[in-house]
């Protein structure tokens, strides 16, 4: 009979898997070298096997046969049996053998390739019982985590906010000032002969705490100047400001205008709210006790009248049943609240202006030239823009990681360092007995490397291959090679 199949992987003792209490890459030494610890003496790394990636032993996995082990129960009821040895397909073995390697991280990817975890850097407990101190270590751990996540639920309540207006009510002081240039019959130019006078419309935010000053007419839409149709005419008597796009923001206003006589005028300045602000239908303000606000504040506040008064339908909750009120604001018995923002449309008109009346004088002898009125304004919150540059900030971030990779790379120092000791106690205490289960798990573990199915200690005997099957093996053995060769 032929012997073709006979031929067997011979067991090697240099094989580099893991066994539970070995350290990763750990060799058996060939007959007549000196036993020693496993790897390079006094913690120096071990070596592997060419080729093979060295794996971490990591506290939150299992040990390495272990997790052989379960992979070979997923995979192997997945995979149909492999036949005998002699069977067609056999040679297809090698090509399978490290399907279930487990996946390192690669060097030439860099040091960020593998992703850090929370729990690599706990101590095992078995470490944490031979060194008593290392209790102050977890404490600092747990006192980190909270501190993590106590931070991490301020930036979400900081992004939360942000989304936000956030505003301050500030005063803003306005200044209204004149100057009367008389006539001068020996003046050069004609504008020199011809009295005239100059208004000024100033002003400035009072209690500033920005340390960017924001300009006079950021604060404003529009500004309408209202002169003595009488003295200017229709055609000349207004002077108009309104903010476009490319508007360029300045400290103040000044008109000019020709004459000797004092006129009385009207300033009025549309403030630019942000967001924007409606006055509301004089019912609907009486109802609501609003009477300018945004209109989120003022759908907020119809919502708030519904539920005190339980105008929500209780059948359907989609619908409200209108009270006298209601009837007379939007004129229908029952309406849906997801129509209301459509309906707030006609209720709802620009805010008013701010009417200032002045005289502008030319009398020499009166000195109260200058007006001072204050303002509310809306200014941004400062602390905004704390938040944002809170959230936006990465200065700590490098020193945190750096932290955190020196403290992965001493936890995993420590490892290697236990499994050492580890191997030292196992074989001080029964050598003969340590080196018996170690050749065993060499075993167990290449038959799982290289997917072997079956006892190779009955294989390698003849009574083996006296068994039934194996003239069909044979058979279709050499089968498969005469149609090859007729191919």
């Amino acid at each position: 009979m032929s012997v073709y199949f006979l031929t067997r992987v011979p067991l090697s003792l240099g094989f580099s898997t893991q066994r539970p209490g070995m350290p990763s890459g750990a060799r058996m030494p060939h007959q007549g070298a000196p036993m020693g610890p496993p790897g390079p003496p006094y913690g120096g790394s071990p070596s592997v096997r060419p080729g093979l990636p060295s794996p971490v032993m990591e506290p939150s996995r299992k040990r390495p046969q272990q997790q052989q082990q379960q992979q070979q129960q997923q995979v192997v009821p997945n995979r149909a049996r492999k036949k005998p040895v002699g069977f067609p397909g056999a040679n297809e073995m090698p090509a399978r053998q490290m399907d279930m390697r487990e996946p390192q991280s690669d060097p030439t990817l860099g040091s960020n390739a593998k992703r850090r975890k929370m729990a690599d850097k706990i101590l095992p407990q078995r470490i944490r019982e031979l060194v008593p101190e290392s209790q102050a270590y977890m404490d600092l751990l747990a006192f980190e985590r909270k501190l993590d996540q106590t931070i991490m639920r301020k930036r979400v309540d900081i992004q939360e906010a942000l989304k936000r207006p956030m505003k301050q009510k500030r005063k803003l002081r306005l200044y209204i000032s004149n100057t009367f240039n008389p006539a001068r019959p020996d003046a050069d130019d004609s504008d020199g002969s011809i009295a005239s006078w100059e208004l000024r419309v100033e002003g400035k935010l009072l209690d500033d705490p920005g340390k960017q000053k924001k300009k006079f007419s950021s604060f404003f839409k529009s500004l309408v100047i209202e002169l003595d149709k009488e003295l200017y005419g229709p055609d000349n008597h207004l002077v108009e400001w309104h903010r476009t796009p490319t508007t360029q923001e300045t400290d103040g206003f000044q008109v000019k205008r020709p004459g000797d006589v004092s006129v009385r005028c009207t300033l009025l300045l549309m403030l630019d709210y942000q967001p924007p602000q409606f006055k509301l239908d004089p019912r609907l303000a009486r109802l609501l006790g609003i009477h300018t606000q945004t209109r989120s504040c003022i759908i907020q506040a119809l919502w708030q009248y519904v539920k005190t008064n339980k105008l929500q339908d209780s059948h359907d909750k989609e619908y409200i049943n209108c009270d006298k009120y209601f009837q007379q604001i939007f004129d229908c018995p029952r309406l849906k609240f997801s129509e209301i923002p459509q309906r707030l449309t006609n209720l709802l008109l620009p805010p008013d202006p701010i009417v200032i009346n002045h005289v502008i004088s030319v009398d020499p002898n009166d000195q109260k030239k200058t007006a001072c009125y204050d303002i509310d304004v809306e200014v941004e919150d400062p602390l905004k823009s704390q938040m944002s540059s809170f959230l936006l900030s990465t200065a700590n971030q490098q020193e945190i990681a750096t932290l955190d990779n020196k403290i992965h790379e001493t936890i995993e120092s420590i490892n290697q360092l236990k499994i050492q000791r580890d191997f030292m106690l196992s074989f001080s205490r029964d050598p003969k007995g340590y080196i018996q289960d170690w050749l065993k798990s060499q075993s167990r573990d290449l038959k799982l490397m290289t997917d072997v199915v079956g006892n190779p200690e009955e294989e390698r005997r003849a009574a083996f291959y006296h068994e039934p099957w194996s003239q069909e093996a044979v058979s279709r053995y050499f089968y498969c090679k005469v149609r090859k060769r007729q191919r």
